[in-house]
């Protein structure tokens, strides 16, 4: 087992990301609770073995959609109501299955302003310490209800706001669950030829060129190319990062154990780099 993987075990805070596809049955659109209540378990356990847990979830648009019977939402006033309807529904199930294994989730909304704000950004920062301090584990959403520039131009389904939470937070591992195994030389369901690449030392320019591939989901909006902004934010900000497939939840325990699951990005810290100036100048 190489070192890098090893030392996830290591790890003291981490922060899990899953999107909207990895949350619902693919057929009816619909919460899939056996899955919710698996991730759930993987968090509870993590946080009974000393460490810092939190989870940036989507799902609140496509699962307020659902509940309203809304096949499509066309406008950023659909999507923000039907966000409104899913964001309740979502955390009632997260708390109710989180209850269950006798621990504490706690809601935080957050927007672009909430990390280019200087104060706005220290509050968040302060309010996250607070929660884990008390062994609370956070769960974390964009504000869609309020925002619009999550929305008009996409941040890239939590990828990003995962990452910045990483920063936020100082925490030493990202995983982002996502439709695809890892990264790969080049989109592997238009290419057959493309290249899995297992493990990613330092970003270059052709790295982050090579994330530019769309998602293949129609539930989620994040593509590679946000994922390869996430990989930026958290190596960069001091973190290792994992990007795995979240067909199968257990795959946090298997990552944490060392097991060579999805590409894993070495953390290179750079003391010049500021998350929040990054983030005011990516849709500029």
């Amino acid at each position: 087992m190489e070192e890098l993987r090893a030392n996830l075990k290591n790890k003291k805070r981490v922060v899990v990301k899953i999107g909207s596809s990895s949350l619902q049955h693919p057929e009816t659109g619909e919460l899939d609770y056996i899955k919710i209540d698996i991730l759930v378990r993987e968090l509870c356990n993590l946080q009974n073995q000393g460490k810092d847990v939190i989870l940036v979830t989507s799902g609140s648009i496509s699962c307020g959609r659902k509940a309203i019977g809304l096949k499509e939402t066309k406008t950023v006033s659909q999507k923000q109501a039907c966000a409104a309807i899913g964001q309740a529904r979502l955390m009632t199930t997260y708390q109710k299955i989180f209850s269950e294994y006798n621990h504490y989730a706690a809601q935080i909304l957050m927007t672009r302003n909430t990390i280019v704000d200087n104060v706005n950004r220290f509050n968040a920062q302060n309010t996250f310490n607070e929660l884990l301090s008390m062994g609370v584990i956070p769960v974390v959403n964009e504000n869609d209800t309020i925002s619009t520039f999550e929305l008009d131009k996409v941040v890239g389904e939590n990828d990003t706001l995962s990452a910045i939470v990483t920063a936020l937070t100082n925490a030493d591992l990202l995983i982002l669950l996502s439709d695809i195994n890892g990264l790969y030389t080049d989109d592997p369901r238009q290419n057959k030829d493309a290249q899995f690449i297992e493990r990613v030392d330092c970003l270059t320019d052709e790295l982050m060129q090579m994330g530019k591939a769309s998602t293949g989901s129609s539930v989620g909006t994040g593509g590679m190319e946000t994922k390869m902004i996430a990989a930026k934010i958290a190596t960069y900000s001091g973190a290792d990062m994992v990007i795995a497939s979240g067909k199968d939840v257990r795959i946090i325990h298997r990552i944490m154990e060392g097991r060579n699951y999805g590409t894993i990005f070495k953390a290179n810290k750079n003391e010049t780099f500021d998350f929040a100036a990054f983030l005011d100048q990516l849709h500029k």
